[in-house]
């Protein structure tokens, strides 16, 4: 009995004795005949198959000595025929491997498992590993491919019969190795979700999702989409909706005025809202003044974290620390370890859902990221010192610059905070403190503060210690209470370059200032000098108007001198 092993090594078992097939395109002319095997295949195909486009002078003659060697070995098999040669039909394992795929298809999953594990067991390797030339090459890929469908609808006939023990590890190795395969991405997901892994199966989906979009510019096809929704749908059975929908807003501000511009740039709709603005500017208190006053429009929750993006005791938050205390409140009580999971599992549990999310005092966009929930029905509210230019390129976020407050405002603040009568005794002295406190809500409310602590002390003592002592005059003996010790938590993401250079443009005489001038005052280059100011204007310690000028407000002028009297440390 001859049998012919084409899926792997080409070799010839006759009677259990390994035939001499020669060398790699003697060998290769076998395999052309055993591919078509019980067909003729003309002379002229096989000299291609062998030569490719290089076929020689002599090569008809070449052709039948090589014939004539596999004669001696494989007998009668090899048949000539008018205009070319036909190997006997015989047992190749190729024929067998696509028998069984032909039965497997008529079968049931059960049988189809059993016979596409049978078909696949005869694979010893890549087909016609070890033979020469562009046909076996391009022959070596069309079987693998043939191969890749057999093994697919394997899996699929094992998840179906819900075997699915050892196929996580398979379809992980499969995924790296065809990593924008969507048919593999949604195996995977399959098996991950039998395993009891939902959360890593909704990971995945994440990272194949952006792969395809980052790659190829389109989103999943309706397959993966549809695996998606049917895994999303067992998450959302495993983790029903909490019993106790999540309130963690702080309270609103008690006393809040102005930031109507503000205010009417967050509307009252869902969407993702980045807003920037120095310390002691008043970003926590816009945000928790609007969400307190939106959160009806969210009946699903609202979840609040401070992210410690400028906190004076401690590093930022990690996101997935936040995301932990977020599932918490979701009623997930087994979170998984992975943050590419965890963020999954969070964003499938308030898809569709209305919820308000407040990130107060963001670091960057990357700590902000994984905490976004998807979809198109939740608000987010970021606030940070640093704009997130990230946040709004990449995530569609609305940036909101929140700046000092204007005047009248800033009038409204104090009167709402000490009341009409106080303020009124002597209205030039709440002039100037409008003015040394620059428009700053945290200035204001320090001032206010001190004042109600002291109201047997007129307004224009306050004014004469603004005067004489600057910022350091509304130093509270709370760090958050000091506009001094706020202001610094920005200067921490400073290198002593960077806060060398702060502090000489703090001090320069003008208000304002040129990129031009700031190279010159810097001893920078225009393109150094230019990254410089546009990490600062990040870091909202300055801000550049349409004419391109620089400037600090004064408080923050007037700190950045208090850093040249002590040595800048």
């Amino acid at each position: 009995m001859t049998v012919i092993n084409l899926l792997g090594e080409v070799t010839v078992q006759i009677d259990g004795r390994q035939a001499d097939l020669g060398h790699g395109r003697q060998r290769c002319v076998l395999a052309a005949l055993a591919v078509d095997a019980g067909r003729v295949v003309p002379d002229e195909r096989l000299m291609n198959r062998i030569w490719a486009d290089e076929v020689p002078a002599r090569a008809q003659k070449t052709l039948y000595s090589y014939v004539s060697r596999l004669k001696r070995e494989l007998g009668e098999q090899i048949v000539r025929r008018p205009g070319g040669y036909v190997l006997a039909e015989d047992d190749t394992d190729l024929r067998r491997f696509r028998e069984l795929c032909v039965r497997a298809r008529q079968s049931t999953d059960a049988e189809r498992t059993e016979l596409l594990t049978e078909a696949l067991a005869l694979w010893r390797g890549d087909a016609l590993t070890g033979l020469p030339g562009e046909w076996a090459h391009a022959e070596r890929d069309r079987l693998h491919l043939e191969r890749l469908a057999a093994e697919h609808e394997l899996v699929d006939a094992r998840l179906r019969t819900g075997q699915t023990d050892g196929l996580v590890a398979v379809l992980c190795e499969r995924a790296a190795a065809q990593p924008l395969d969507e048919r593999v991405a949604g195996q995977y997901l399959r098996a991950l979700a039998a395993a009891g892994r939902v959360a890593d199966a909704l990971a995945h989906y994440l990272v194949i999702r952006d792969r395809l979009v980052e790659e190829l510019g389109t989103e999943p096809g309706a397959g993966l989409q549809e695996v998606h929704r049917e895994v999303l749908a067992g998450a959302r059975q495993a983790c029903p909706e909490p019993v106790v929908v999540p309130r963690q807003l702080p309270g609103a501000p008690s006393s809040f005025v102005g930031r109507h511009d503000a205010l009417a740039q967050l509307g009252d709709q869902p969407g993702i809202f980045a807003v920037a603005g120095a310390g002691g500017m008043g970003k926590t208190w816009l945000a928790l003044h609007w969400a307190n006053r939106n959160a009806a429009r969210f009946p699903d929750g609202q979840l609040f974290v401070d992210l410690r993006g400028f906190a004076p005791e401690a590093a930022p938050m990690p996101p997935e620390v936040a995301l932990r205390g977020f599932l918490d409140a979701l009623g997930v009580h087994r979170c998984p370890a992975d943050l590419h999971a965890q963020t999954a599992l969070f964003r499938s549990l308030v898809v569709d859902r209305r919820m308000l999310l407040v990130l107060d005092n963001a670091a960057d966009t990357a700590q902000v990221v994984p905490l976004l929930p998807g979809g198109d029905t939740c608000a987010v509210v970021v606030t940070s010192r640093r704009r997130l230019p990230g946040l709004v390129s990449g995530h569609g976020a609305r940036h909101i610059a929140l700046d000092r407050l204007p005047a009248p405002e800033a009038r409204a603040l104090l009167t709402d905070r000490l009341g009409p009568a106080r303020t009124g005794v002597d209205p030039a002295a709440v002039d100037e403190l409008i003015v040394r406190c620059d428009g700053f809500p945290l200035a204001l409310s320090v001032l206010a503060g001190d004042a109600l602590a002291h109201p047997e002390m007129p307004l224009t003592r306050f004014a004469d210690d603004l005067r004489e002592f600057g910022p350091v005059a509304l130093d509270g003996d709370e760090a958050e209470a000091s506009l001094t010790a706020v202001l610094s938590w920005s200067l921490r993401c400073l290198t002593p370059d960077e806060l060398r250079s702060f502090v000489l443009l703090g001090i320069a005489p003008e208000s304002d200032i040129s990129l031009a001038a700031a190279a010159k005052l810097l001893g920078l280059n225009v393109s150094a000098a230019r990254t410089l100011l546009t990490r600062m204007e990040t870091l909202s310690l300055l801000t550049k108007d349409a004419q391109g000028r620089y400037s600090m407000h004064n408080l923050i002028r007037a700190h950045a001198a208090r850093q040249a009297e002590v040595g800048m440390g």
